[in-house]
């Protein structure tokens, strides 16, 4: 935007205290490109297009939820917003600023120097977001006082006293929910009148008004589709007894053994990332999915010999896997809350214990992974990091490949402590960056063994490595409440430091020493491994600070290169199915 336009803008609205003007929001504006994913719906039959339909409903109020579990003022600062729009005009100002909401998915953006900052006049985020008493600090609960469980337990609202009467008014309301939670209105009966006072109620009771509708929805779903896909639908009906019941079990069970036809949807609260006090509370999210059968039924024949891979990963205490991994292949309808932005792939459940009983389903999302225009700012990224000739090895298929063995990688390795503590639980917050660390490393590692047995051509191994190196370069220093960008900072670290990366000074560019790709890997996957089967908060800490160095010579040297190159910083995501 030139500055002459710029001023003219200016002069055209002027917004409130606590709203970001024209000038501040512009850049990242500029920054954002806008994706629309409209897949072919045409071939689904009528009872799946009605199902589609309902489920949409379900996304959009899991869309809701998702807002007003990161931020208290979050619905109420975008109601105003568009007051304040549609009254002065939908004048460019404010027409940003609703920009930046989706884009954020609520009132604190974050900056082109990977800061947060309010854009809406709310307070700043805190780490515990809504699920937590504002502001809380961590030293409020101790984890190891007795009824710790129920407060950090992975799908409660931890609430203060002055709670107690909605909460009890709640249960009142809804008598399903006093019967599926027996004790709960007694409980919080005896609460104390100390204004320090704490306590737990399970999603289904903090959010009842919204989940009792997404449990209405799901079963007019189910009903929809049962004729054309009785699976599916079964997987709806146990879901939405789910949200009610706050346990996931019998919605996971027939998720994951279930084989769906045209349709699949992620449903429900499972990761943990923007609890930034704990990392234990889970943030709502809804995938809905159409099929690539023939994809599908490829993929699955080409991923035996998993037990092999696991016995094969530097570390003394292998498991038993499960040989036919659910994965699929599909193309997204729409994304609402934590998962919306651009995710290529998930594998769920989480709860290790699910895993072991059923396994975890892989949904892979080909047509964000094979946009064509986000793959071009990946290969700009990656040319500005290592130079034009060297970034020719990246190819879309070596990035779906990659991605694909490292959610396979969640399968495999450590998923409890040697003394069988869950590892959200040993190493609370680290845990995310712990995990995704091991995820990454796996599908390095097992690379090699992949090429070997023909898995991989020559090209695509090159491309895997490739994708496995522009995955750690940062165009910002990380800050240590975003996990995926500190795991790959300790990476490139790590790999400098064995010479798997040199940097050249000359050139300010990264240098690849591919001969060394497979013995630095399995070094640091050994030591990832071992942290988490030791269970030990302190040491993740210690080798998290010893992997998170940053000099401005080298990798802002590095980031810099990057940030020239890129036209983009961030994305929205539109739907056609949404009409958008």
């Amino acid at each position: 935007m030139t500055k002459l336009l710029m001023t003219a803008l200016l002069l055209t609205q002027t917004l409130p205290a606590g709203y970001w003007p024209l000038e501040k929001s512009q850049p990242i504006i500029e920054k954002t490109q806008t994706i629309t994913l409209s897949p072919d719906l045409s071939k689904l039959t009528v009872g799946e297009k009605k199902a589609v339909a309902k489920l949409i409903e379900v996304g959009r109020i899991f869309q809701k939820l998702y807002e007003e579990q990161r931020h208290p003022e979050a619905l109420s600062s975008y109601r105003a917003l568009e007051q304040l729009d549609k009254s002065s005009g939908s004048k460019p100002a404010t027409q940003n600023l609703l920009t930046l909401y989706r884009l954020f998915q609520g009132p604190i953006a974050t900056t082109l120097d990977n800061k947060r900052e309010a854009f809406l006049p709310v307070e700043p985020t805190k780490p515990g977001k809504n699920v937590y008493p504002w502001g809380m600090t961590k030293d409020a609960i101790d984890p190891n006082r007795p009824g710790a469980s129920e407060l950090l337990d992975l799908r409660t609202v931890v609430r203060s006293q002055l709670n107690l009467p909605r909460d009890i008014a709640t249960l009142k309301k809804y008598p399903v929910l006093q019967t599926l939670h027996p004790k709960l209105l007694s409980q919080l009966g005896m609460g104390r009148p100390d204004v320090d006072f704490l306590y737990a109620v399970p999603y289904s009771v903090a959010y009842a008004d919204d989940l009792m509708k997404a449990y209405g929805l799901l079963n007019e779903a189910a009903d929809a589709v049962d004729k054309d896909d009785w699976e599916f639908a079964r997987f709806l009906r146990n879901r939405a007894r789910d949200l009610l019941t706050n346990d996931y079990e019998s919605g996971d069970a027939s998720w994951v053994t279930g084989r769906f036809k045209n349709l699949n949807a992620q449903i429900g609260s499972y990761e943990t990332y923007d609890d930034e006090l704990f990392g234990v509370k889970t943030f709502f999210s809804f995938c809905l999915l159409q099929s690539r059968q023939q994809e599908t039924v490829a993929l699955r024949q080409a991923m035996k010999g998993i037990q092999a891979l696991e016995d094969s990963l530097p570390y003394r205490h292998h498991k038993k896997v499960k040989e036919d991994i659910p994965v699929g292949v599909y193309d997204v309808v729409a994304d609402f809350g934590q998962s919306r932005g651009g995710n290529t792939a998930t594998i769920l459940p989480n709860e290790s214990y699910l895993g072991r009983r059923y396994g975890r389903t892989i949904l892979l999302r080909a047509n964000i992974m094979r946009d064509t225009s986000l793959f071009e700012g990946t290969s700009r990224t990656f040319a500005a990091a290592v130079g034009e000739e060297p970034a020719k090895a990246l190819t879309p298929d070596g990035n779906f490949y990659r991605t694909l063995w490292h959610e396979v990688g969640h399968y495999l390795g450590v998923d409890k402590t040697g003394d069988g503590r869950e590892l959200d639980e040993a190493l609370q917050d680290n845990a995310n960056t712990m995990e995704e660390m091991k995820a990454d490393l796996v599908s390095l590692f097992v690379a090699e063994a992949l090429h070997k047995q023909g898995y991989y051509t020559d090209a695509q191994l090159g491309s895997v490595y490739a994708g496995g190196i522009l995955r750690v370069l940062q165009n910002n220093r990380p800050r240590r409440d975003q996990p995926y960008q500190t795991m790959q900072l300790m990476q490139w670290n790590f790999y400098l430091e064995n010479g798997l990366l040199s940097f050249d000074p000359a050139t300010r560019t990264m240098r690849i020493n591919y001969d060394k790709y497979h013995e630095v890997v399995g070094k640091m996957l050994e030591r990832v491994l071992a942290v988490q089967y030791a269970g030990n908060k302190a040491e993740s800490d210690k080798f998290i600070d010893q992997y998170t160095k940053w000099d401005e010579n080298l990798h802002g040297a590095v980031a810099a290169n990057i940030r020239a190159q890129q036209k983009y910083r961030f994305r929205v995501f539109k739907y056609a199915a949404l009409g958008e």
